[in-house]
Parts: C-alpha cells; structure tokens; sequence
C-alpha cells in the first residue's frame, strides 16, 4: 500500500524542465545584430560632438570596448607562447616523427600558406574593406618599422637577440620562433625535463581557462564596440562587411576546388569529383557542427568504409589534422589582415605579407580546439604587423557565419592529405574508392572513437604530466612491410 502510494506520487514530485540558455554563439550573433542596430539608431539621432554622444558613445560604450580589446590582448602572448610550445614539444615526440608523420606535418603546413596567400590575393582583388573609413572610428598610424621594414629584414628579425623583449614589445614572429625550438627541445628530452614539461602544460590549460572567462564577457565588448563603429559609420559599414564574408567563402570554394582537387590528382592519379561525391556527406555534416572535432569518428568510417584508406593512417593523420590543418581558418585571417588594412587606409607591404603568412602557419601548430581561440590568434596576427585590435571586435561579431565554412575546408584537407598519404605509402584501396557507393555513412551509428582524438593524446601522459613522455603512440612503425595477422592472432 505504502509502495503504490509513493508511485502514484512520483510524477508530481518531477523536476521543472530547465530552461534553455542561450549558448555563447548566439549571445554574440544577438549583440552583434543589436550594436548594428543600436549603432544606426545613434548615427542618426544623436549629433556628434553632443552631451549624449560624448558620455554614452564616446564615454560608456568605448570604454567598455577597450576593456573587452585590452582583455584579448593581455592573453595574446602567453597563450600563443605556451600553445605552441606544447603543440611543438608533442610533434617532436621520436614514435610521432616516422616518415608518414613528416610527410604528413609538412603537407598540412604547404596547404596553410596556400589557403593564407589565396586569401590575402582574393581580398587585395575584391577590395571588401576600400568603402569602410574605420579612421572615423579610431585614429591609427601604423609604425614605421612595419611600414619600412624589408623582407630580408623581416626575415632577420624573426630569430629574437632578447626574448623578454620580444614578449614585452609583442613581437610574434620572434615569440613564434622561440617558442617552437624551446617546444621541440623539450619534446625530445621527455622525462629529463619533467618540471619544465609540466609547468608548461599545466599554463596552458590555465590559459584555456582565461580563454572561457574572457568569452563570457564577449557579447557586452563586441555590442559596445559595434555599437559606437556604426554610430560613427552609419549604415555605410554593413555592405563591405558583407563583401567580407563573400570573399572568405570564394577563398574557401578555391581552396577546396583548385588547391586540395589538384593536390589529389597530382599526388594519386584519382578522380577529384568522384572523391568530393563520396565526401559530401562528410562536408555537410561539418558545416552544420563547426566542429572539426565532433566531425573525426564520421571523417575517419568515410574514409575507410568509401574511400579505402587503411585505419593506420586515418587514425593518425585525420586527429593531427583536427589539431594543426587549419585551413579555413588561415583563409579567414588572411582575407580579414587585408579587409582591415583596407579600412584603416594602411598600405601592406610585401614584408607585412609575408609575416602574415609566416604567422598564421607558425600558429596553427599550437592552436588549441576550443572556441573562441580562432579570433585570439587573429589578434595575434593583427599585432605581428601592427594592424588595429579594433578590427578583430568586427570580425567575431560575424565569426560563427565564417566558422560554419572554414571548419567544412579545414575537415576536407584533413581526407585530402589522409588519402594522399595512404596512397603515397601503400595503404589505399583503390578498388573501394572506385566502386559507386555513395551512400553517406551513418553518423548517429558511430560510436566514440577508440583512437586518438586530439593530437596531444598521440602522447601518453603519466604522473606527473610530461609533454615529450613516451607511450605506444606509433603506428607506423613497419609501414615498409605491414604486420599480417595469423587466424590464430584474429
């Protein structure tokens, strides 16, 4: 009785349903509309020089801005540092390195300065920032040593004679640099170094942890420093913006099309067209998650199942790619460098190029795959040739609509390489990607990926955590003559 009792009372004692919170995107999707909203309104109502333009557009809305601009900047330097000093110490790592991982680091790296340098001729071609004077919003006067510099100079600078000035005067490429040796050094020392190995990781994921508090006051900094660029721009600002986004995904469509379908034809002897009906599934799945992670279980049984690659090689060469290919993103930054440059009347110089292509491919070696690091690094980018912070506030207002298009091509160099790679080693089956099955594998059917899923995992972590420890992360070690089964061992 007293059991039927306490059942017939069960559904009245639920829980009351929470409520749906707006996630991060959409908060700064929503602060990005109301700025443009709130900034025109302004344009129009509120006279320049007045009272009311003085306290809120020129008084609370900028100074909000630049505490959100100065926030950004304060974590620039110690994250890039620290990232890529663990992104290059777990790649310098001796079971990573074989020949098929070389082969692979190199070619994720070509096709980023490739992506960066299509960006950076679309956006000097199409002109999306020529009719947007950003001078109305803030004064800028580029130094001399980024307008004057040289390239053989550029070239020179990039090896630092003081590293603690380099830090303090935020010299990237020099940072970059000193990071990426200090990274491999310690990957290859391991346990000899362990307190250095472990500071470094553990910085890093407090650095992570500054990423995710800074964000959370994204949305007020991006609506406050919109707001105030339309209030001085009108609606004058909303059409380059748009020509913006339209060069991004033309230098994502070539990427795709032109760079990663020639690569394949060059490097396999395969039909491009056949292999992007086979992938499609794959891209779609990728622009709806802009997940490049969520996205590895579907790259990798795709891959397998239609287009032949041996496991081997996918799982190791499809987590690497989520890590380090950062293709659209690279497309992103580069067309972004000169779509600002445009707008603050900056000329680019070919040194200031050509540092902006050293930078973002030095930089996707340690970009971390977390959200909102994507417009971090695009500050950092900015400063290695003294381009306006102010820029990067437009940018991620319009971030999660680029985001959708750049994780698709980052994902599709990530099987481009992949299949390149298993067919350069031996471990395509080409029978299977000739045959006509186009049906998409099931992605609700996957399970959790048993393989590394990240490239830092390619690293076994002990107590306590060593970025360069060595585990069994190798698999390729007989590539030259592959391992068959016995039945007995099946």
């Amino acid at each position: 009785m007293t059991d039927t009792a306490t059942a017939s009372t069960q559904p009245q004692a639920e829980k009351p349903k929470k409520k749906r919170r707006i996630n991060l995107t959409g908060a700064i999707l929503i602060s990005l509309c109301l700025g443009i909203v709130v900034g025109i309104i302004c344009s129009v109502t509120i006279p320049s020089g007045s009272t009311v333009d003085n306290i809120l557009i020129e008084g609370v809305f900028y100074v909000l801005g630049q505490w959100f601009i100065r926030l950004m900047q304060m974590i620039v330097v110690p994250l890039v540092f620290c990232s890529i000093v663990c992104g290059a110490a777990s790649m310098s790592d001796p079971k990573l390195l074989g020949k098929v991982g070389v082969g692979t680091i190199l070619a994720y790296l070509l096709t980023t300065a490739c992506a960066v340098l299509i960006a950076i001729g679309l956006a000097q071609a199409l002109q999306p920032g020529v009719d947007l004077d950003m001078n109305a919003v803030v004064q800028v006067k580029p130094s001399a040593t980024t307008t004057d510099q040289t390239i053989p100079a550029m070239l020179i600078g990039i090896i630092p004679t003081n590293v603690i000035n380099a830090m303090a005067t935020g010299s990237m490429l020099q940072i970059i640099f000193f990071a990426l040796i200090l990274g491999f050094i310690l990957g290859r020392l391991g346990k000899k170094v362990a307190t250095v190995n472990r500071f470094f990781t553990q910085f890093n994921a407090v650095m992570m942890k500054m990423i995710s508090l800074v964000l959370v006051v994204a949305p007020v900094g991006i609506f406050c420093l919109i707001a105030r660029t339309f209030a001085n721009l009108g609606l004058s600002g909303i059409l380059p913006m748009v020509k913006f986004i339209g060069v991004v995904y033309l230098g994502l469509i070539v990427q795709v099309l032109v760079v990663y379908m020639l690569l394949l034809v060059v490097f396999t002897r395969l039909n491009p067209f056949h292999f992007l009906h086979k992938f499609l599934p794959v891209m779609l799945f990728a622009f709806s998650t802009s997940s490049s992670n969520a996205t590895i279980p579907l790259n990798m049984e795709t891959l397998e199942q239609k287009v032949g690659v041996d496991r081997r090689i996918t799982s190791f060469t499809i987590p690497l790619g989520a890590t380090i290919n950062m293709d659209g993103t690279a497309i992103m930054q580069g067309a972004a460098v000169v779509f600002i440059a445009q707008a603050f009347g900056i000329n680019l110089t070919p040194a200031m190029l050509a540092t902006v292509v050293l930078t973002a491919v030095s930089a996707s070696i340690g970009t971390a795959g977390v959200p909102g690091v994507g417009t971090i690094m695009l500050a950092m980018v900015f400063d290695s040739i003294g381009l306006p912070a102010e820029g990067v506030a437009m940018i991620m207002g319009i971030d999660r609509i680029l985001d959708m298009g750049r994780t698709a091509v980052n994902i599709t160099g990530d099987a481009v390489v992949t299949t390149i790679m298993a067919k350069l080693a031996g471990m395509l089956d080409v029978s299977v990607f000739k045959n006509r099955d186009y049906s998409s594998v099931d992605a609700g059917s996957l399970d959790a990926p048993t393989e590394p899923t990240t490239a830092d995992e390619f690293t076994a972590h002990g107590d306590p955590v060593e970025i360069g420890e060595a585990g069994d992360p190798d698999k390729f070690e007989n590539i030259e003559e592959p391992l068959v089964q016995s039945d007995r061992e099946k």
